[in-house]
């Protein structure tokens, strides 16, 4: 045989290897879904910011897994470092998986949203944003500017003051106390205005007001010369992490018109909260 005939025979071979690989990845077959793999993908997409917690039996009924089987990927998926078990043995998505779901749903929400921003700040012609909770901070996620000269701003990606902003405050009334204490801590209860609430107590019945009217102000606490009508987009039983808000100079403001602004917002935010809750 000639010296190069395995050489040739190797050149042959490695097309069709080549060729069944490509014919595994282009086939949308089950024949090539790996059913382990599959059931652990089914136990993370589970979990949402308004099922961030679940327990064995919830998952169970979710996927349609017996008890026995669910909890050796449970098992694994927590030594791998993708679930955390809570010491009431319900189970959450670890931060290295909840950053990027965080991420993604935080642009879903923003789609569902926009449409609610475009209404409001065409009906207005004023600012209209919308905010998102992401783990401890709370930060624009879309505006719609008006194009009056005179105008209030906000960029999407700005980090909000839990305790200046309306919508900083609007989301951060319904977390739970835990995660309150965080948000202030981490932004810490700075004066940006002669009107910002600095006080611990005197904020913290500000959270209880906005939890029963529904929705938050600003009145020149984040920046003079400016006021925001902002409302939460609540879920029955589920996290609050989502707010929209409309924002416009005081000079443009009245109370009768401030009145129609609270409850367009309101409305806005219902109907948005039904969107989402499809998500």
């Amino acid at each position: 045989m000639p010296p190069n005939s395995n050489t040739a025979a190797q050149r042959r071979r490695r097309p069709k290897r080549a060729a069944r690989a490509a014919d595994a990845l282009e086939s949308s077959g089950s024949q090539y879904h790996l059913k382990a793999i599959g059931r652990a993908l089914d136990v993370l997409e589970c979990f949402s910011d308004y099922r961030p917690e679940l327990t064995l039996k919830d998952i169970g009924q979710m996927i349609g897994l017996p008890e026995s089987s669910l909890f050796r990927i449970l098992l694994t998926l927590e030594s791998r470092g993708y679930l955390i078990q809570n010491p009431d043995g319900s189970y959450q998505l670890s931060a290295k998986v909840l950053l990027g779901r965080i991420q993604e749903r935080a642009q879903n929400v923003r789609a569902k949203l926009r449409p609610y921003l475009q209404e409001l700040a065409s009906r207005f012609d004023e600012t209209a944003t919308s905010a998102y909770l992401f783990e401890d901070r709370v930060h624009a996620l879309d505006t719609v500017e008006t194009f009056h000269a005179i105008r209030m701003t906000n960029k999407p990606g700005r980090v909000l003051p839990p305790h200046a902003s309306s919508l900083g405050k609007a989301i951060t009334a319904f977390q739970k106390p835990a995660l309150i204490d965080r948000m202030l801590e981490v932004y810490g209860l700075v004066a940006r205005t002669a009107h910002t609430i600095t006080d611990r107590q005197a904020l913290l019945a500000e959270f209880e007001r906005i939890r029963a009217q529904g929705y938050a102000t600003d009145r020149e606490e984040s920046v003079l010369g400016g006021i925001c009508v902002g409302a939460a987009v609540t879920i029955d039983g589920s996290p609050v992490v989502a707010a929209i808000s409309v924002s416009t100079p005081l000079v443009r403001m009245s109370p009768e018109r401030e009145l129609a602004i609270t409850r367009a917002v309101l409305d806005c935010a219902r109907q948005a909260a039904i969107d989402l809750k499809a998500l």
